[in-house]
């Protein structure tokens, strides 16, 4: 318990100095007095006759916005984790949360509580990861007309030549198949082509197959997030098993940080609970390496990228938390700050 309490103080001090930067110095948990919007919409994908829902964060600006979707994890909707996309909106972001129907709540909603749990496993298949995967092509060409057409509320407010992928679970594995990844044992690839970045939270590394070859063709910079508690009872995936992904990341800049005694729910966050990231150690520091990371692979800030590599990162973890860095992709070498 002491110990525990000795952490959270460190975080609170770390988070306190960082906020408190000077105004010259990098700071990514900091955000600008933009009004933020929430709007919903709905796309439909005529050809495999399915609507996809979307809840979408951005900030009150003049300019087009970088873009960054987001994939929710089984049995959960497009209305989870507003935490994140009030905070990257804030920074600057278009954000895209995209429902996946046949894997989101509605799998558990109408089910009885003691089939909960094989209806879940039951959507955790290959043809939703299959449909996962041909929803997020369908919203960005979706969005591409939107953004073209004067009539329509979201004409040219996205800069669609800086597009970021990230999802949760059944959602970094999706991510993971968008950036590269084969699946299905290696027979087939997903690759979206106008992704420049992703962000998996609970990766996962093939079911079958060699991960190393699996993950090779992944070209774009990824940053993991994982912690040492961080097991799903759907598929029987480990804490370890997440740590077989980034090993595997050698043909662009990756990160990885492996949070103390985070579980599987320590990255997610219910419209419904209440919860307050205020009171969540992990949730302040996934924003600041993820705003780091999307502004320094999508908007393009060397100091974003400077405050990655230096031990300036470190300071919203304790130092129970590890942190990696594979930023000499070339050559497979990694490092830790």
């Amino acid at each position: 318990m002491a110990t525990s309490m000795l952490r959270y103080a460190f975080t609170a001090l770390a988070l306190v100095s960082l906020l408190r930067a000077a105004p010259a110095e990098y700071n990514p948990l900091a955000v600008t007095d933009h009004e933020l919007r929430l709007q919903t919409f709905e796309v439909t994908d005529a050809k495999r006759e399915r609507v996809l829902p979307l809840r979408i964060y951005f900030p009150e600006s003049t300019q087009p916005a970088p873009v960054v979707f987001y994939s929710h994890g089984l049995g959960v909707s497009c209305d989870n984790n507003p935490y994140l996309g009030q905070h990257w909106a804030k920074r600057g972001y278009f954000v895209v949360f995209v429902q996946h129907p046949g894997s989101d709540e509605a799998v558990w909603k109408n089910t009885a509580a003691a089939q909960r749990i094989a209806a879940m496993s039951a959507a955790a298949s290959g043809e939703n990861l299959i449909l996962r995967v041909q929803d997020i092509p369908a919203v960005i060409d979706t969005l591409t007309r939107w953004n073209a057409d004067p009539s329509h509320p979201l004409h040219a407010r996205l800069d669609l030549k800086k597009i970021g992928m990230s999802g949760h679970s059944f959602g970094a594995v999706t991510t993971q198949a968008l950036s590269g990844q084969t699946v299905l044992a290696g027979q087939r690839s997903f690759a979206e082509p106008r992704l420049r970045a992703a962000l998996m939270m609970s990766p996962s590394p093939p079911k079958a197959g060699d991960p190393a070859k699996a993950f090779a063709p992944i070209k774009i910079p990824c940053l993991l997030m994982t912690g040492t508690l961080d097991t799903s009872p759907i598929g029987n995936t480990s804490a370890a098993d997440r740590l077989n992904v980034f090993p595997h990341l050698k043909q662009a800049e990756a990160w990885q940080v492996v949070f103390d005694q985070a579980t599987h729910m320590s990255f997610g966050e219910r419209v419904s609970s209440g919860s307050s990231t205020k009171d969540n150690r992990y949730h302040q520091a996934i924003l600041a390496l993820s705003t780091a990371f999307w502004d320094a692979e999508l908007m393009g800030n060397p100091a974003a990228l400077t405050w990655l590599k230096s031990p300036a990162a470190r300071t919203v973890l304790t130092p129970a938390d590890r942190w990696e860095m594979n930023v000499h992709a070339s050559t497979g070498a990694a490092a830790s700050p």
